[in-house]
């Protein structure tokens, strides 16, 4: 006869009602007691493995950092020995030479005949040399360097240059040709003003320019003008030009100053 596996559930007419669990209250804690211990178990001895590796690598990095030093030995100047003999009647070692430039001084000569050159001069220095010797000349002993007078910190003198004297719009200037100015590319870059197209403003602004000896033009003024409303439009105009034909006198360009209409139309 084969064991079979009791029912869980009996049929009582139409109903099935469960039978009662084999595994009761007491069941239960005992199980959950063994797992608990068990687990306590398993925990308490990975965190043993943990700290038994962190003691190993603790012991590892203090060995790679163990550096052996020598003993230091204290001595005092009493405790040395005295010099010897043939050692204190050596001579002192011979002067030591610094590489020094040459002797003759460096500059820019001109060529003259032997007779005519100055007792000063004959010391001048030589091709092979001028790039290493000094104003003053040196000391006379030229080990392969620079002189050793050399002022390395002097500052460059820096030659400025006179600013030519701006003429005034009233002064007369002498010229074979007057400054050129395209109109067409003027009245191109005028920019109508907003207000005074919107009042109905017309009429026309004579713009003086100052054209320099390489054609810009470096000031505008209004010499008359019809509206001051169109004034500010037409030195913008007259200053976004840039550059003219400068004025010529005698073959050579001058700063002069040219006189040029500006027109503002609405039709």
């Amino acid at each position: 006869m084969s064991k079979t596996k009791p029912d869980t559930v009996i049929a009582i007419g139409m109903d099935e009602v469960p039978l009662p669990s084999l595994y009761g209250a007491a069941e239960l804690k005992f199980f959950i007691r063994k797992n608990t211990y068990r687990g306590a178990i398993y925990a308490l001895i990975i965190l043993l493995l943990f700290l038994l590796f962190n003691i190993i690598q603790g012991q590892v990095e203090r060995a790679a950092l163990d550096v052996k030093v020598a003993p230091i030995v204290k001595m005092s100047i009493e405790d040395l020995p005295p010099p010897d003999a043939d050692q204190a009647d050596l001579p002192p070692p011979p002067e030591v030479v610094i590489n020094t430039g040459p002797a003759a001084r460096a500059g820019n000569p001109i060529p003259v005949p032997d007779a005519q050159i100055a007792p000063d001069m004959k010391e001048f220095a030589t091709i092979d040399v001028a790039d290493r010797a000094s104003s003053q000349g040196g000391d006379g002993i030229d080990a392969g360097g620079f002189a050793g007078n050399i002022d390395w910190n002097k500052t460059e003198t820096k030659v400025e240059t006179l600013k030519e004297k701006e003429p005034d719009p009233d002064d007369f200037i002498a010229v074979e040709k007057d400054p050129v100015i395209d109109i067409k590319k003027l009245q191109g870059l005028v920019i109508y003003p907003e207000m005074a197209k919107k009042a109905g403003i017309e009429g026309t602004v004579y713009v003086r320019a100052l054209v320099d000896k390489n054609g810009k033009i470096s000031k505008a003024i209004i010499e008359s003008s019809d509206n001051k409303a169109l004034d500010p439009a037409a030195i913008k105009a007259m200053m976004d030009y840039g550059y003219a034909t400068p004025a010529v006198n005698g073959g050579q360009p001058v700063t002069c100053w040219i006189t040029v209409p500006i027109k503002f139309q609405l039709r």
